[in-house]
């Protein structure tokens, strides 16, 4: 008996768990990175940050494709 007292179809709306935290995770991870960057940017600094981290940033370069198939899936 799931969304008992709301409404049909809230509960298949709901926002998929797994992007959600992949992009928190991402961005906590990067969040130094963009601190240096917002002070002052340059090619290196953006191409150092990709460098050291490319799972997160890989993460964030995916970000809409994940929502697209998390949707479709519980859908």
């Amino acid at each position: 008996m799931s969304g008992a007292g709301l409404p049909e179809g809230v509960a298949r709306r709901s926002l998929p768990l797994v992007p959600l935290v992949l992009l928190v995770l991402a961005l906590v991870d990067l969040r130094v990175e963009f601190q240096l960057l917002a002070d002052h940017f340059t090619f290196t600094a953006l191409g150092a940050a990709v460098q050291s981290h490319p799972l997160a940033v890989s993460v964030l370069v995916l970000q809409p494709s994940l929502w697209i198939h998390y949707r479709r899936r519980r859908s």
